[in-house]
């Protein structure tokens, strides 16, 4: 084959591949909207949830929780930063 006969042919598989994937990406574009309209449609609404009563956290975190968590990090730091 000649050089010409080779590079029409490669832009032609060139065309029809980059063809094929700009099909599928319009695809799968209508497919998420499809679907994005659909969870929209039947999707349960939110429920707003009352903060005003729960527990601060402050109130539930105790001191020895705070040591531990303390002891952790100091460790972590002395582990990845050998002296």
């Amino acid at each position: 084959m000649e050089v010409t006969a080779l590079l029409t042919e490669g832009l032609r598989l060139m065309a029809i591949g980059m063809g094929i994937v700009f099909a599928f990406l319009l695809l799968l574009v209508g497919v998420m909207r499809t679907m994005s309209a659909a969870v929209m449609r039947f999707a349960p609404e939110p429920r707003l949830v009352d903060i005003s009563s729960a527990p601060i956290l402050g109130e539930t975190v105790d001191a020895e929780l705070i040591s531990v968590i303390a002891a952790a990090v100091a460790r972590h730091r002395r582990s990845r930063h050998p002296e």
